[in-house]
């Protein structure tokens, strides 16, 4: 008895020896090891140190893209206007030896897309586009500012203005187009076009037209009226000119020159060649008729003129209304894409600027 307890009182003595290292170790039956008490234990995990609150990420505001804005709506193919490409001016013809005869109100079109591949026998041949020649009056040196409305084919829709703003000086113009959108607090430009040119009887005559857009090089196209022909920089293809030819700057004011210079002019088609950033073609328009609209500065009495779609030429709708009582201006231009997309521009500001500041 007296062994027994020398023997515990050693193992008790060991036992408080060895607790700062591995803690207490129990015995175990014969041929097994030892397990130590700090083993059954479960390990005290180390406290990690108070760390400052995480704030949430600040959501991000979904934009959809930006649309590509057309002002004047492009056209898809250019094979309605059907002479051929301008060549060198040959020599001047001899004098008549009778007085002409008096010229007929329609003049053949002698514009139109590069040479087309003879038809096959049995094919249709090529419409021929008959230009009208008109009596113009240039409107005045205006302002005008435009409220924009877009709807995309998705839906989306989106809010802007536009300003169109042309001059007058001695037998020539320029004319600036521009137009943008809201994006949250901010104004984007996503379009901008310049014309210069002439003045004279058929009204608008363009020399040079840039358009710039957002994302994109600016392009030019140049009316070379001496030589008889316009080309692109952004392609390479050539057209002769008629009397009367505009860019996509002109076309709205052009037409208020033909309603200005007589308004019994607005009936039928109204065929104008058009020279766009790549190629030119005939836009034909035709008249509606009279109608009233509601704008910011008021109800207007119009007159609507349209450019429906033509097969094989452009797929897109264009419609411009024109106010006698504010000279013919345009106060509302609309393009409908094929696609289902809407742009309208209705009038919120009109300034007769007759210094012609631009």
């Amino acid at each position: 008895m007296f062994g027994t307890l020398v023997v515990l009182l050693h193992w008790l003595a060991l036992g408080w020896l060895t607790a700062g290292v591995g803690g207490l170790a129990m015995p175990m039956r014969d041929g097994e090891g030892l397990v130590s008490v700090a083993e059954l234990l479960p390990a005290q995990a180390n406290r990690a140190p108070d760390l400052a609150p995480v704030p949430p990420p600040q959501p991000k505001m979904a934009q959809p893209p930006l649309p590509d804005f057309e002002p004047l709506p492009s056209n898809m193919a250019v094979q309605d206007a059907i002479a051929p490409p301008a060549g060198p001016p040959g020599p001047p013809a001899p004098p008549p030896e009778t007085p002409p005869a008096p010229a007929p109100e329609a003049v053949p079109a002698v514009a139109g897309a590069p040479a087309l591949p003879p038809s096959a026998e049995g094919e249709a041949a090529p419409i021929v586009h008959t230009i009208r020649r008109y009596k113009v009056d240039v409107p005045p040196p205006a302002d005008i500012m435009y409220e924009v409305a877009r709807k995309d084919a998705d839906g989306t829709e989106w809010s802007g203005e536009a300003r169109l703003a042309w001059k007058l000086a001695e037998q020539g113009y320029q004319m600036r187009f521009e137009a943008g959108i809201k994006v949250v607090f901010a104004r984007v430009n996503l379009v901008v076009l310049t014309s210069e040119g002439h003045v004279g009887n058929t009204g608008f005559a363009p020399v040079k037209m840039t358009e710039k857009r957002r994302g994109r090089s600016q392009t030019a196209t140049h009316f070379d009226w001496p030589g008889n022909q316009v080309t692109f920089s952004a392609s390479e293809a050539k057209y002769a000119l008629l009397p009367g030819a505009q860019d996509k700057a002109t076309v709205p004011l052009q037409l208020a020159a033909i309603a200005r210079g007589d308004a019994a002019q607005l009936t039928g088609d109204i065929d104008i060649f058009v020279g766009e950033e790549r190629y030119g073609s005939v836009y034909t328009f035709n008249v509606v008729g009279p109608e009233e609209i509601d704008t910011p500065i008021g109800r207007l009495q119009t007159v609507r003129i349209a450019r429906p779609p033509k097969q094989g030429s452009y797929k897109s709708r264009l419609d411009i209304w024109l106010s006698p009582a504010h000279g013919w201006v345009p106060v509302k231009i609309q393009s409908s894409e094929a696609n289902g997309a809407v742009t309208t521009q209705t009038v919120k500001q009109i300034d007769m600027n007759r210094t012609g500041n631009t």
